[in-house]
Formats: structure tokens, sequence, C-alpha cells
């Protein structure tokens, strides 16, 4: 299914040059691996096809979402591979300043950031504020006289896109709780208002649709929108941004049969939309800037699970149970996910039945497939899940009081702790016991 995952002669599962079944017996199961490899690919192929089609603009950049997964070791990844950072949390950017990452190259996002939090990346020093609401314009503006200093921003629109994606990541319609439409003259009117701000210097504009796209000609329509906007406000003010944010949210393949488009194809489409609509304003291309997060880091995760009891009820299913579950993969409780996956010690054996498998947590929706093709599964087998690299260890908990899982980073036929284990010491850390219950 990807480039990046082998089969060595024992029929065992090599990521990165590690073999799977010596990464369950050093590490134990459940147990995320991400391939160094595979991200850095990724980060490479944003910036080679940016810089192809960017050509005689003031520039671009390419930000990393880091709500898709973030711990300070990848924030030094991605700032080896000259990426931005974009933070939607006082404790995100606590990571990435823990990490070295540098603040002028944080975009902090958010569509509620508190008083202290926007403190704190003023304090910091982060390159923008991407304002999601007329409060938060009020909010800025008095942090930077607190500050006695100039905040840079952007101003996030919603165009109206409505892509075909799960609801829950639908972020672009004219009923989100992100951003400014620009339907009902609510982003002209931020757009007024944040010129008008003392303290506050607008760079450009900020337009994100949703995630896990497929359809690419929905980015399309996004931007010129974004532009046709532009349009009218320099028209009314004689404004025009330096820099357009155009988000993130292309798909990655979590399926066998899912054919997401190539990142370079995403941006020649993207770029080609703004440069088109861009030309009647008779100036040079803004500097173009692009947010992705699953797309670089989605695919490179693979989850090892142990597999434990079997339950085959005649005519209905098999159901395998796992030893990880929503606890380490909400995705498919919150969104119906669906995911591959194999048997990572039995790689050459035929797939003989569809197993439904459950995670050990005491809900009914606890499950990560209904029906994975699969050899017959026996207990102590190691189940491969692919594509968790995203949204895994970013969302996940402690429900059932089980500890969160390890993660590490393969590379060479090295492996490296991302994410220690938690133990049951660290899931009772901060209980405590009230004084008249002792």
């Amino acid at each position: 299914m990807f480039s990046n995952l082998t089969v060595n002669e024992a029929g065992h599962l090599v990521i990165g040059g590690c073999d799977v079944v010596t990464l369950a017996e050093r590490f134990g199961t459940p147990l995320q691996i991400l391939d160094e490899g595979a991200i850095r690919a990724r980060c490479r192929a944003y910036h080679d096809a940016l810089r192809r089609h960017c050509a005689g603009a003031q520039g671009y950049r390419v930000l990393y979402a880091g709500k898709a997964f973030l711990t300070t070791g990848m924030c030094r990844l991605v700032a080896q591979e000259d990426l931005c950072l974009d933070v939607v949390s006082g404790g995100e950017l606590a990571t990435a300043l823990a990490a070295g990452f540098s603040a002028e190259r944080i975009y902090f996002h958010g569509n509620n950031k508190s008083v202290w939090e926007i403190d704190m990346g003023v304090s910091a020093g982060v390159s923008r504020f991407v304002v999601d609401s007329f409060d938060e314009i009020d909010r800025l503006a008095r942090a930077a006289e607190r500050a006695g200093k100039s905040i840079d921003v952007q101003v996030r629109v919603t165009p109206g896109i409505k892509p075909s994606t799960h609801s829950y990541i639908q972020t672009g319609q004219l009923d989100s709780k992100f951003g400014f439409s620009i339907g009902n003259g609510m982003a002209r009117e931020a757009i007024a208002r944040v010129l008008a701000t003392a303290g506050l210097e607008l760079r450009g504009l900020h337009c994100h649709i949703g995630s896990q796209i497929h359809e690419i000609n929905a980015f399309g329509a996004g931007a010129r929108s974004v532009v046709a906007l532009i349009a009218e406000v320099h028209r009314l003010t004689g404004y025009l941004p330096e820099e357009l944010n155009l988000g993130g949210g292309l798909g990655i393949a979590y399926l066998p049969e899912d054919s997401p488009p190539s990142v370079d194809a995403y941006l020649a489409l993207l770029v080609g939309a703004v440069r088109e609509a861009w030309q009647p304003l008779g100036a040079p291309l803004p500097t173009v800037l692009v947010e992705p997060g699953r797309s670089i880091v989605g695919e490179a995760g693979t989850t090892l699970y142990s597999i434990g009891t079997i339950k085959n009820i005649p005519g209905v299913r098999i159901y395998a149970s796992v030893d990880g579950g929503m606890t380490d993969n909400p995705r498919a409780a919150l969104y119906q996910a669906r995911y591959h996956g194999r048997l990572a010690n039995r790689m050459h054996d035929p797939v003989e039945e569809k197993v439904a498998i459950c995670g050990k947590c005491c809900e009914t929706g606890d499950m990560i497939a209904w029906d994975m093709p699969l050899p017959s599964p026996r207990r102590g087998d190691l189940l491969a899940t692919f594509s968790t690299g995203a949204y895994h260890y970013a969302m996940s908990s402690n429900y059932n009081r089980l500890p969160r899982i390890p993660i590490i980073l393969v590379h060479d036929g090295e492996a490296d702790v991302l994410v220690r284990g938690e133990t049951f010491d660290d899931l009772i850390r901060n209980d405590e016991i009230p004084a008249h219950l002792k």
C-alpha cells in the first residue's frame, strides 16, 4: 500500500529498516511507529512543488499544522526541514518553545484564544495571530497596548465551500465556528476593523475549507473566492495583502482503494487558481502559505497491536480484540473512519476472513474496523494498522484508565523513543484525596 513498507524473508513487516516483530519485543504493544524518512519526504515534496509553482510570487512558506501530531521531537524534525509551524493553543506553543522552535516561525491559530494565551504568544514573539472573531480583534488590540508593540495578524475568512469530507472536519462553509464569512459581509467588516485598529498590522488573509479532502477542485474554488474578496477590498480601501494563507486539508490514503491527489497536483491547482484570479489586480502574487498536517505525518504512522481474545459468532462475524482501541485511535468512533491493516508477523499468509477489530474499552463503539480482510487471526498475532500518524496521539485519552502508548521514530534500521509510554504511576500522578476522605 505504501512504498516505505516492505516485507522481509521471515514474512515480517519492515518499516524504516526495522522488523516490527523485533520492535514489539523491544517496546511492547500497543506501539505507534513513525517513519522519519516518510515524514521528511513529504516535507520536501511541499517545498519542491511550491518552489516550482510559486515562481514570480513574493515567496512561499510551508507551515506544519501541529494539531495533527506535535511533540518536542517532531518540532525539531520539521524545523530541520525548514517548515514553519502553526499552533492552536498555549500547550502547543509551549511544546514548540520547549523544543527550541523559533517563535518568529510560529503562527497562532484558534477560535477562542484566551487572554493569557494571547499574552503568551505576544511575549514569545510569534510571527502571526490568525484572527478568528471580532472579540479576538479587541483582545489583540488590548494585548498590543499592554505590550507596547504592534501585533501582526491574518484574518481567517470562510469562503462558503463545503467539500466532500466528514461534516465534523468541514470548516469553510457558512455555518462554521471558524472565521468570518465572505458571503454575509462579515469578512469585509473584519478586515476593515483590523485595518482601523491601532496596534494591529494586517499582513494577509487565511482560508481553510476542511480536512481529508480528495476532490482538489474544492481548494481552487476556495482560493478564487478569497481572491475575489481581496479584489473587492482593494477597490474600496486600496489594501492588498502581502501574504495569502490557503490552509491545508489534503487527504491521505487510509484504504487500498484510496487514491488521494499528489502534493504536486494539489499545489499546481491551488496556486494556479490564485494566479489566474490575481491577474486582474495587476500586482505580483503575494507570498503563498499552506498548512499541511495530516498529509505530512499521517501515512508515516503505523500502530502495532497484539491480538488477544478471538470471538467467532457463527453466521455473524469474527471479532478479534486488540490491546488498544479508542484511547489511542479515537477517529473510528468520532468520524466512522476506516482503516486497513495486516498481520505484521504473517505478511505472506493469504487473506481468508473479514475480521472485526475491536478495542478493549468498555464501549460497543470501540471498533477499529468492522470488516478488515486478514488471514484467520490467532491469539498473539501482531496487527499493524496503517495511516495512524495524524490525529491519533493528539486525540488520545486515558479512558478506562488506560495509559497512553509509546511512540517510536524509525530511520535507517534504528528506532528511537519519541514519546515514552505512560505508566500506572503517570495515571494517578495528579490525583488528590481530599482531607475528609483520608
